[in-house]
C-alpha cells in the first residue's frame, strides 16, 4: 500500500454512536467509534496490557474500554484509566496503544495511512458535492487493491466482461485513450467506437471533445465515473489485507429531486451496479498474480495506457 495518504476506508453509516466499530484495515485491525461531539478516532484494536480485543469493549467518557481488566484508552490511543490502580493515579505514558489520523468527509471516512503527520488536505473527486443523492452498495472481493482498481481504468474489457450492461454497442475499438496524470489525480477520456477496419487513432490524434466518456481516480484509492453533468458513479477501493478489499461503490444522481422518487431510481441502478460488479468480480478475481505492479509480466496494449501509467504512479511513489 502506498504510505503516506488519506485513503477512504468506511462509509460514514457504518461509524455509529456508542458503539465500537472493528474492522480490518491495511493488514491491522482497528477499532473506530464516535465521541459525544461526533468526532470519529481510531486506534488499533489490541489492547497492550494483556492482548484482548478492544472490539469487543464498550465506549465510556469518550473513550473505549478493554473488555478484560477496564483500561479506558481515549482518542489519541492513551490509557487514561487503569482501574486496578484507582481512579487517582499517574499512568505511566508507555500504557499506550497506536491511534490513527481520520477524518470525516462526503459521508465517508478517511484515514491517513504512513509513518509521516498528514502534510496535505483530502482532495476529492471533481464535481460531486452534497447537491446529489446518492446510495451506496459494499462488495468484498478476494484480491489486492490495484487489480480492482485497475479494472476501472481499463477502457477496453467493456464490450466482453459487459456485454449485456454496459458494454452493449460492441465498441471494441479503443481510440487513445488520453491519459493525463496532475499529482495524485489521473483523468481517462475515452473514446471507444466499433470496428470497421479503421486502425485505433493515437492520443494526440484525438480531442478530449471528440471523447464520449471520462474516468477521473484520486489517489490512492477512490475513482469516479463522469457520466454527466448530473450522473455520476464512484467506488472506493479499501485494502482490507494484501489479498482482499472493500468494495464501497455510490452512485450520486441530481436529476430527479423528489426524495420519495429519487429513492426509487437509486436503488433501480443500485441494483444494476450489482449486476456490473459481478460480471467484473468474477475476472477480476482470477487473474495472477493478485496484485499490480510495474514488473507485472503482462504484454500490455495502446488501450492499456492508463493502467501503465497507474503502475508508473505506485512504483515511483511506493519509495516514500
Amino acid at each position: 500500500m502506498l504510505k503516506n495518504k488519506w485513503y477512504i476506508v468506511l462509509s460514514s453509516e457504518e461509524v455509529k454512536k456508542n458503539r465500537i466499530t472493528k474492522v480490518r484495515r491495511f493488514g491491522i485491525d482497528i477499532v473506530f467509534w464516535r465521541d459525544s461531539k461526533n468526532e470519529v478516532h481510531a486506534i488499533d484494536a489490541k489492547c497492550p496490557h494483556r492482548g484482548a480485543d478492544l472490539g469487543l469493549g464498550k465506549i465510556v467518557n469518550d473513550c473505549v474500554q478493554c473488555p478484560y481488566h477496564g483500561f479506558l484508552y481515549d482518542g489519541n490511543g492513551i490509557a487514561v484509566l487503569i482501574p486496578s490502580l484507582g481512579k487517582s493515579a499517574k499512568i505511566n505514558p508507555n500504557y499506550m496503544v497506536r491511534s490513527f489520523k481520520v477524518k470525516e468527509f462526503m459521508n465517508f471516512i478517511f484515514m491517513w495511512y504512513g509513518d509521516k503527520n498528514p502534510e496535505e488536505e483530502i482532495k476529492w473527486l471533481e464535481g460531486i458535492d452534497n447537491s446529489y443523492s446518492f446510495s451506496t452498495i459494499k462488495e468484498t472481493w478476494e484480491v489486492n487493491y490495484t487489480r480492482a482498481i485497475e479494472n476501472q481504468l481499463d477502457v477496453s474489457h467493456l464490450p466482453f466482461v459487459h456485454r449485456t450492461t454496459i458494454g452493449r454497442g460492441n465498441r471494441t475499438l479503443v481510440n487513445g485513450p488520453i491519459v493525463v496524470l496532475e499529482g495524485d489525480v489521473l483523468n481517462v477520456w475515452v473514446f471507444n467506437e466499433v470496428d470497421r477496419g479503421q486502425l485505433p487513432k493515437k492520443q494526440n490524434e484525438i480531442k478530449k471533445d471528440e471523447c464520449t466518456g471520462r474516468l477521473q481516480l484520486i489517489l490512492p484509492n477512490y475513482w469516479q465515473n463522469i457520466i454527466s453533468d448530473k450522473l455520476r458513479v464512484m467506488a472506493a477501493f479499501v485494502p482490507e489485507d494484501e489479498n482482499r478489499t472493500i468494495l464501497y461503490v455510490r452512485l450520486y444522481q441530481k436529476f430527479i429531486k423528489i426524495p420519495l422518487i429519487s429513492s426509487l431510481i437509486n436503488y433501480i441502478f443500485m441494483r444494476f451496479n450489482r449486476v456490473v460488479l459481478k460480471q467484473d468480480r468474477g475476472v477480476v478475481t482470477s487473474q495472477i498474480p493478485k496484485y499490480s505492479d510495474i514488473s507485472n509480466k503482462e504484454l500490455l496494449v495502446q488501450a492499456d495506457a492508463p493502467i501503465l501509467l497507474y503502475r508508473k504512479y505506485l512504483h515511483e511513489n511506493s519509495k516514500e
